[in-house]
């Protein structure tokens, strides 16, 4: 077994093996480095020439695999696990000792007791770490020998096996695709409206071209066209993305939108596990071809070797690599003349405005209209940061909503909440912006005033609005509107209630309404992956990707897509935006995307291209059936 270089000799006496381990990690996910380090030189040979010369072992935990030699192997050999107390700086210096374990079919060598080898000695984040072994090349020699001839001739005083028995089965390479991999297609049905819809799903990679035509990254993707048309151009196709940032497309995908969906409790509670799938007879599939795209880093998306992930990670990069994959499966699918709908959610509504302008100046694609979910446009609506009081009257109908759910209300307001959040509105705009504006000069008298105001209109005690000075965070609202019963609010939606275990604490430990979804959302997308959609990947399915430090790309303000969503919308003024939320979501409630698009220079000639559908539930209104009926009905009428 050849190497494709010869290696030069270290520094290291005579006898030494150097070895170098090249641990590659996505920024500020490097708390514990990876341990298990991949198939490696599974014949004796090979582990002879480790004691000849030395050796530099590359380790690549984005594909999770070792090079030894030039050769790439898949795990199972060797199992690194550091135990070192600065285990979190990688680039660390170590000393290397050995440890020879068996394990199952495949000889195990557990290098543990890593230590420091110099104190402080901290070289460059995701630089190679060169480990000069602390025993003689023999050791290792004889620890592997020994292991690899454990693995070949178990230890038995039974007789040797039959020449007529089959041979013992190989450990099988790990399978992980990427854009160089045709997409899986598979035929599949539902039935949405009591008509039987067929369609192609096609699942796989897509790469990211730059400028000189080489791949940065494989971007996971699954689409769904519906079969028995003559002229593909006539039919829509709408490409969905979830936001985060670091968020895989897996909610809209099997929440909302594909042919299946998560099962839930009807009112969008966690059912008890296990979790299952059912068919989506309130799928979009009937109206729209359907894209879902993992951004990098999410899903099984990642970068190609050599290319570090948080190049991905920023508005300006986001847009550049989403919209490339929009352009090339459009060029692909032969689909730059069918009408072409973007649909995020949360961030993703935020990437959708960037992403409108952005394919228009560097494409010439426009778009027939946007689907805003739950989103945000302008983030100095959502971040209360000291001297911001813009979110706190945006938030209060949020409140009102969620306090009538939890019946908080006086009887009036009780009745109905349309009234409800019509008088919440107003206060909002009116009373509780001035007495904002006044800060500490506001007077006593007007200050009680405002204070009964909110206790009204939100079911908190007065006491809690005094001692916050008016300003009511969405953590404290959620720690204290059933503090009396031991309960929190969710954040994504505060119809979803929990209990966290200090009641003392000023806010919620966790937030119960993402705690419902996460477990059936992982378990259904791990199994109709692999199941219905036939596709294969051994690196786990991110849901949630750890992308920060993200860069907004803006200093000593807040983001805001807006005018570039007004730009758009004048140089593509048939372009029409659907925005929808749920009157009980705490995270980006509906009125601060009402606030957002009311201030973006747009000429009232194109502003009733915007509208607007409000649903009871929260951030996720499907998962409330109730709501996902609804939101059906309000997406066929926009996408006709």
């Amino acid at each position: 077994m050849g190497h494709d270089q010869p290696f030069a000799r270290g520094e290291s006496p005579p006898g030494w093996a150097e070895i170098k381990i090249r641990e590659e990690v996505f920024a500020n996910r490097f708390a514990a480095f990876k341990h298990k380090l991949a198939h490696a030189a599974g014949k004796i040979g090979t582990i002879l020439r480790l004691a000849r010369e030395p050796v530099r072992v590359h380790y690549d935990s984005v594909f999770s695999r070792i090079t030894i030699f030039g050769k790439h192997f898949p795990q199972k050999l060797f199992t690194f696990s550091h135990n070192s107390q600065n285990r979190h700086l990688p680039g660390t210096p170590l000393a290397l000792t050995r440890k020879t374990e068996l394990r199952a079919e495949a000889p195990a060598i557990d290098v543990s007791d890593l230590r420091p080898r110099a104190k402080s000695s901290i070289l460059p984040q995701h630089e190679p770490m060169e480990l000069p072994m602390k025993r003689h090349r023999w050791i290792l020699l004889l620890a592997l020998a020994t292991g690899l001839r454990a693995a070949e001739t178990p230890k038995t005083n039974a007789p040797a096996a039959s020449t007529n028995e089959p041979p013992a089965a190989k450990a099988e390479a790990a399978t992980i695709p990427d854009a160089t991999h045709k997409p899986v297609l598979t035929t599949n049905t539902v039935a949405i409206g009591g008509r039987r819809v067929t369609y192609v799903a096609e699942t796989g990679m897509l790469p990211l071209l730059s400028s000189n035509g080489t791949s940065r990254a494989s971007v996971f993707y699954v689409a769904y066209t519906r079969t028995g048309q003559t002229n593909p151009t006539t039919r829509p196709v709408t490409f969905c993305f979830n936001g985060g940032p670091g968020s895989s497309s897996v909610w809209l995908h099997l929440g909302a939108l594909g042919p299946r969906r998560v099962k839930m409790n009807e009112d969008g509670t966690l059912p008890p596990p296990p979790f299952g799938l059912v068919d989506n007879e309130y799928s979009i599939l009937d109206a729209s071809d359907l894209v879902f795209i993992d951004p990098v880093a999410t899903g099984f998306s990642r970068p190609v070797k050599d290319e570090k992930p948080d190049q991905f990670f920023g508005d300006s990069a986001d847009l550049d690599s989403v919209g490339e994959f929009i352009r090339l499966w459009t060029t692909r699918h032969e689909r730059w003349l069918s009408a072409k709908y973007l649909c995020g959610e949360s961030y993703g509504v935020f990437r959708a405005a960037g992403l409108a302008d952005h394919l228009r100046a560097r494409y010439g694609m426009y778009l027939s209209g946007l689907v805003l979910v739950s989103g945000v446009l302008d983030f100095a609506t959502i971040w209360n940061n000291a001297g911001n009081d813009v979110p706190y009257p945006l938030y209060l109908p949020a409140y009102a909503a969620a306090a009538q759910f939890h019946k908080k209300l006086p009887p009036d307001l009780q009745a109905d909440l349309t009234r409800t959040l019509a008088e919440v509105r107003e206060f909002a705009r009116g009373e509780y912006v001035t007495a904002l504006q006044q800060g500490k000069a506001l007077p006593a008298d007007q200050r009680e005033k405002v204070v009964a105001g909110l206790a009204r209109l939100t079911g908190l005690s007065p006491q809690v609005i005094a001692d916050n000075h008016l300003r009511i965070d969405e953590g404290v609202f959620r720690k204290q509107l059933l503090h009396d019963q031991g309960l929190i609010l969710g954040a994504y939606d505060a119809r979803i209630t929990g209990r966290d275990d200090d009641p003392a604490a000023p806010s919620p430990d966790f937030d119960p309404s993402s705690a419902a979804v996460l477990g059936p959302f992982a378990a259904a997308m791990n199994s109709y992956v692999r199941g219905e959609l036939k596709f294969e990947d051994d690196l786990p399915y991110e849901i949630l990707a750890g992308v920060q430090p993200w860069n907004y790309g803006v200093h000593n303000n807040y983001a805001n897509a807006g005018e570039k969503l007004a730009s758009t919308m004048n140089q593509n003024p048939n372009m029409r935006i659907l925005v929808l939320g749920g009157r009980c979501d705490l995270v980006c409630p509906i009125d601060t995307m009402r606030y957002a698009l009311e201030h973006i220079p747009l000429d009232a000639a194109y502003r009733t291209n915007i509208i607007y559908a409000e649903y009871d539930s929260g951030h996720m209104m499907y998962i409330n059936l109730p709501d996902l009926q609804k939101m059906q009905r309000d997406l066929e009428v926009f996408l006709k």
